[in-house]
């Protein structure tokens, strides 16, 4: 029940021998062409989607909550690194707030009214580049830490993380704004029947969003290979354990981040070129093709904002010692590791959570 369903209804227009551009204007065609029909498609998305989008809910909401309630019980947020953790979080929970609805969108069709939809829309976009852009800021900060440890450029101070995130927050929000905007409740048609979707209002901004996620992506994808390249080649020189534990789980964030999205942002880009019916993607069997791939690829996507706290506790040690103290003192009334660690504490809170 995404737009590039409507691709049938190109199709019967086509039959009928008018379609419309942009600006509604008909052009004849002298060739009928078959109806598109992606009921199979359809009812494959309302299946799997729900589903993948339950557990990833779940997950979400109590591994980013635990990830909260350890920053601010035992963690000290004059780290940069950990205010921007802190912030990561809650752009996944802004994410996962708007899965619900995406999740009953593909079982029953949009059922709400269109303010809701551009706000959904909304939020979904700003949870994705909030999530870029927090991550690209950790990966520079943390080139500057290993590489340039003496530069001018790392923020020093409580004030300039929070004043650092805020502006991302700004840059997240107003690069979603288009969403808000132009997104609308659209009447999409089937084989026998309507359906109401919450889409772009027309294919010139359905171009201008995939165009922009696209770009905002391969910038910052080239920032983070930058940093990276640089990292692991002093991280190789000096071999510090402390450093290199750090690295290594930014590094497994940003990749699974990354590693989740290409393939998404490939595929919508491929599916926007079927919309345009662009040889050879606008051949009925490409089309559906690339429906099943779009359905994969966002459901490996949209699984990251469950992903950043399995890593913080594979790789991270202190948030596994954490969470060990939490739940001794939640569910034994005293922790041996809060213990064994207690005079520790304060000197290691300087740092960040890993």
């Amino acid at each position: 029940m995404t737009k590039s369903q409507q691709r049938s209804t190109s199709a019967r227009e086509k039959k009928s021998g008018t379609t419309m551009n942009d600006s509604d204007t008909p052009y004849d065609y002298d060739y009928e062409d078959e109806v598109c029909e992606k009921g199979q498609v359809v009812q494959f998305g309302s299946i799997v989607v729900p589903v993948f989008f339950s557990v990833v809910i779940t997950l979400s909401l109590v591994g980013n909550l635990l990830v909260l309630v350890v920053l601010a019980l035992y963690e000290n947020l004059k780290s940069l690194t950990n205010i921007l953790i802190l912030n990561l979080a809650v752009s996944d929970l802004v994410f996962t707030s708007g899965l619900p609805f995406w999740a009953m969108y593909h079982m029953w069709g949009w059922l709400f009214h269109e303010a809701l939809c551009k706000i959904v829309t909304f939020v979904f976009f700003i949870g994705f580049y909030s999530s870029v852009l927090f991550l690209t800021v950790m990966t520079v900060y943390r080139y500057l830490t290993v590489v340039r440890p003496l530069s001018d450029l790392r923020p020093k101070t409580v004030t300039s993380g929070v004043l650092v995130s805020v502006l991302l927050w700004v840059v997240g929000v107003g690069a979603a704004v288009p969403s808000l905007l132009f997104s609308t409740v659209v009447s999409i048609p089937h084989k026998d029947k309507h359906s109401l979707g919450c889409e772009y209002k027309d294919n010139l901004w359905a171009t201008v969003g995939v165009s922009q996620q696209n770009i905002f992506f391969l910038v910052a994808s080239a920032v983070m290979a930058f940093c990276y390249c640089k990292i692991l080649g002093r991280i190789t020189r000096t071999r510090s354990h402390t450093k290199s534990r750090a690295v290594k789980l930014v590094l497994c964030i940003v990749a699974a981040f990354f590693l989740g999205w290409v393939p998404y942002n490939v595929v919508i880009f491929l599916r926007l070129l079927s919309n345009k019916l662009v040889p050879p993607f606008e051949d009925c069997n490409v089309s559906i093709r690339l429906d099943y791939a779009f359905y994969v690829c966002r459901l490996i996507a949209f699984s990251h904002c469950c992903l950043n706290p399995v890593f913080y506790a594979l790789v991270g040690a202190r948030f596994r010692g954490h969470l060990k103290t939490m739940f001794y003192k939640t569910f034994r009334g005293s922790s041996p590791v809060e213990t064994q660690q207690g005079s520790k504490h304060n000197f290691l809170s300087q740092g960040s959570m890993y």
